[in-house]
């Protein structure tokens, strides 16, 4: 599956919280959801930081990015 376009209406709802449950046994994603969560950054750049990791991990993390529109 594809990482979705950054301006999928998936990635302001992960940003505004829904990243939390992402199931994952993957140490770096469980980070991310973490840092997403507790920062007081600008929804666009939660959303920025968050497509850019899946992006470059897309390969690695096929279940996580499955997750991503359906969450």
């Amino acid at each position: 599956m594809a990482i979705p376009d950054l301006n999928h209406p998936c990635w302001k709802r992960l940003a505004d919280g829904a990243i939390a449950r992402i199931k994952t046994q993957h140490l770096g994603t469980q980070l991310l959801c973490k840092r997403i969560e507790r920062s007081g950054d600008p929804l666009g750049n939660k959303i920025a930081d968050m497509h850019a990791f899946f992006t470059k991990w897309e390969r690695i993390l096929p279940n996580e990015v499955q997750q991503l529109t359906t969450v």
